[in-house]
């Protein structure tokens, strides 16, 4: 895991290893990760999920939520870039969507 301070910002390079087989990836901005789901109430039900940990963690994602898909966008706006803080909430969420089922889309 990258051991930087949470406000230095974060390159693709930075992060692509701390990011295999979460479901997310740098795309210059932000971290952008999206999960396939059974359906519209297993993507809301992992939202769920994720909005509690968000909050302990106290960093939360952009969300675009449809049927059987739910797509989390991280950036730190403090930062003006990726940090710390959305590797370790993108490595939560590719956890939390692998115990929920949710494949990476």
């Amino acid at each position: 895991m990258i051991h930087m301070d949470q406000h230095t910002p974060l390159s693709r390079e930075d992060v692509a290893a701390d990011l295999a087989g979460t479901g997310f990836r740098h795309d210059g901005e932000r971290l952008v990760g999206e999960f396939r789901t059974a359906d519209f109430a297993a993507a809301v039900h992992l939202l769920d999920v994720v909005a509690i940990e968000a909050d302990a963690m106290n960093h939360h994602p952009e969300v675009r939520l449809g049927w059987g898909r739910i797509e989390f966008d991280l950036v730190s706006h403090d930062v003006g870039g990726v940090t710390a803080r959305d590797v370790a909430l993108a490595r939560r969420i590719g956890e939390i969507a692998a115990q929920q089922g949710a494949t990476a889309g």
